[in-house]
């Protein structure tokens, strides 16, 4: 791809991390007053954890975001949702999110 979109109206927000999360790279989804947790499979999730550290976690809410899939997505606005093993998938009762580029490993999104 000849443009990237690395940046793009990224929103980071800070969260208390519950003890499920133990690595960045997953979806995360809320579990608890100002908590977050990682997603299991099927679950609808609120962001993508960025960063983990002193039992906190940076959750990115919005822009450009790198994840793992399950297998290639289809691009423009599709439904999407956690899968096993902290990636995304095509899911029919998922959250509409746009797909800008994707393999068969991993999926640019706008959140």
């Amino acid at each position: 791809m000849n443009v990237n979109f690395n940046g793009y109206g990224e929103n980071v927000a800070t969260f208390v991390a519950d003890s499920s999360l133990t690595a960045a790279g997953v979806p995360v989804k809320i579990t608890a007053d100002g908590t977050v947790g990682k997603c299991s499979a099927n679950d609808i999730f609120c962001g993508i954890c960025v960063g983990l550290r002193d039992g906190y976690a940076a959750v990115q809410l919005s822009g450009y975001a790198k994840v793992d899939v399950t297998a290639k997505l289809t691009l423009g606005y599709s439904k999407l949702a956690a899968a096993a093993s902290g990636k995304v998938a095509a899911n029919t009762n998922g959250r509409d999110i746009l797909v800008i580029d994707s393999t068969t490993t991993s999926a640019g999104i706008i959140l």
